[in-house]
């Protein structure tokens, strides 16, 4: 992902709402069941982190991108922005890669 695609779908993510919480339990499969079948319908997801995980933000990150082959867009403070395209039907078209 070059950083005009990065910027582009930060902006993008600047508008949406979290619709994860990771609380102290952190990262149960369960949890990472609910993030696959939300990128079913959406490409682009808002995880927060609160204040009661111990877990760094940036590894938990990693780790939801990994298991969900999906990619890391940002994590700011306490918030993970997540981003896997539509195989089939994507909704969000990224910037062209420019060539030097």
């Amino acid at each position: 992902m070059t950083s005009k695609q990065r910027a582009y779908l930060k902006s993008l993510a600047s508008t949406i709402n979290p619709i994860f919480q990771i609380g102290k339990s952190s990262l149960t499969p369960e949890f990472i069941k609910g993030i696959e079948e939300a990128f079913n319908t959406r490409e682009l997801l808002k995880i927060a982190v609160l204040k009661n995980c111990m877990d760094d933000p940036n590894e938990i990150a990693q780790t939801i991108a990994e298991r969900t082959h999906s990619q890391v867009v940002q994590v700011i403070g306490k918030k993970i922005v997540l981003y896997k395209p539509d195989k089939k039907n994507p909704q969000i078209v990224l910037p062209k890669e420019t060539h030097k």
